[in-house]
Formats: C-alpha cells, structure tokens, sequence
C-alpha cells in the first residue's frame, strides 16, 4: 500500500514487546488493545496494525487482494470513495483507495490485514517506539509517500478475552505514594479533571481546574519502575498519566493507577473531555 496522506503519531505497532523494561524499553504496543483485538478478529490477522490518529490516513492499494479488518474510536470510512461502516471488515483488491477520517469520538483506531506487515522485528516484536527509535518502519511514525507491504502464509495473533468496557469514572487503586497527598487524595476521587491536549502515546497530561495539586509540594523521590496507567504527580502539580510509551523509570510520586480494564477507555478521551477517578481494590481489579 502507498500511504498517501497520514496524522501524526499513526504507526505500526503489534501486541506489544514485553520483558524488556529492565533494559530501559517499554512494550509499547496498541493505545487500545481491545480495538487492536477486535480489528484483528475482523480480518483473522497476524501480528500487526496500523494504529491510527484523530486525523486518519489515506492509501492506495497496489496489489491485491487482502482482508482489512477496522476498529476503535469512532472514524468515518471509505472505500473508492463509498462510506463503509465502522468497525468492520473490507476486501481491498489493487488500485483500490482507503480514506480514514475522524468521526465523533475516540482517539486511536486500528487496521489490521490477512498478511503480515512486512517489516522487521526487533526484540520479538514489529511494535513501533519512536522514542526509542525501535520496531515499525524505521522505528518512526508513518508519513506520506511510505509503502507498506504484506507478507501471506502467518498464523493468526490469538487475542485475548477483552474485559467488558464499564461506564462512568475510571478506576484506579491508590499508589505507592498516595499518602505523600494527605489532603489532596479525597479531592482526588471527588473532583474532575480534563483531558489536556498535550497527550501521545509516551503520557496524557491532565487539566487540574480545580486545584486539586495545587498546593502540593514539590517532591522528588529516587527514581523506581512505573508502568502503564501510573499517574504521576509533577514538581508543578501537573497530573500526567503514563501511556504505552512510557519512560523505564520515574522520580514523580505516584498517587494511583489506572486498572488495565479501564486504560483503553482511558486513551480513548479526547482532550477537552472530563474525566473523574473512583478507587477500587487490587481484587476487583483483578
């Protein structure tokens, strides 16, 4: 396929590539795993996906023919220019057009094939980290005039059962530093926050319109591991939670964590969008 125009931050990414953070490098993988699942059942696809943003993408298919299977957020379709419903599933054959373009809502969508995306794995996996330049084509994010092949003959991923998505606040169990926030952890749960626009796949930053850290101190602690969903505190009171992408290490305090369940829907939220957090125990995250 040749990419004929594409949104920032759009790249190739698979299941993730997991063991590697005591060597520094987080698993990256996709912003939504249940979209990434779902696509893939979609077209009964091997490892990979094309992980799109708000902006979408469009390409011609050069040779054909091949299944893609769609899904994630809320993106408008089409198909030799004829809307298709999203998600869902397509046969492309050559010479045919995609054009991929925001829809109501949602950040992250995914495509996935019936062949493999033919590029190399590094460390076991195909997932892009620009950070660290690894996986994907290049260790970047896709830009106009790119190519991307596939490759017949692999297996199907075999995805796991995706958590039933839940409603309202997102979960969170209390951190390792939460008692550092003595007065701050009930507003915490209590008070809603925003969405910033300053988020990609390394961290979401959130809006603290009511002050809920503003009269935090500034802490610095020694650095330890963070993972997927940590929410740190900064030395400015700014909320980030950390994302796929995430650094190996972190000297912020960490007042809680996103439950894996609820991180995908968590992605999902466009800036702008409120967002209020409830605790729930490590069982019930579980």
């Amino acid at each position: 396929m040749l990419i004929r125009r594409v949104g920032p931050l759009t790249t190739i990414q698979d299941a993730g590539r997991f063991g590697m953070l005591a060597h520094g490098i987080s698993a990256s993988g996709p912003m939504d795993q249940a979209a990434y699942n779902l696509a893939g059942r979609l077209a009964v696809a091997p490892p990979g996906a094309i992980e799109i943003t708000t902006a979408g993408l469009d390409f011609d298919v050069e040779t054909g023919p091949c299944v893609m299977g769609f899904a994630g957020g809320a993106f408008t379709v089409r198909h030799n220019g004829k809307p298709v419903a999203w998600p869902g599933t397509l046969a492309l054959d050559a010479d045919d057009t995609i054009s991929v373009s925001p829809g109501a809502n949602g950040n992250y969508g995914y495509l996935r094939f019936d062949g493999r995306i033919d590029v190399p794995a590094v460390m076991g996996s195909i997932a892009t980290n620009s950070r660290a330049r690894l996986g994907g084509l290049e260790g970047r994010a896709l830009v106009a005039s790119d190519r991307i092949g596939l490759i017949d003959g692999y297996a199907p991923e075999l995805a796991s059962a995706s958590a039933p998505v839940a409603e309202g606040p997102i979960r969170v169990i209390w951190g390792l530093h939460a008692d550092l926030f003595p007065t701050a952890r009930d507003r915490f749960v209590s008070t809603p926050f925003r969405i910033s626009s300053r988020l990609d796949r390394m961290g979401v930053r959130l809006e603290d319109p009511a002050g809920v850290f503003t009269d935090s101190a500034i802490l610095s602690l020694v650095s330890d591991a963070v993972l997927p969903g940590d929410i740190q505190i900064l030395g400015d009171g700014t909320p980030i939670v950390l994302m796929r992408d995430h650094q190996p290490i972190g000297g912020y305090p960490r007042i809680a964590t996103i439950v894996g369940a609820d991180l995908d829907r968590f992605a999902q939220l466009r800036p702008g969008t409120a967002v209020r957090f409830r605790t729930v125990t490590l069982e019930h995250a579980r």
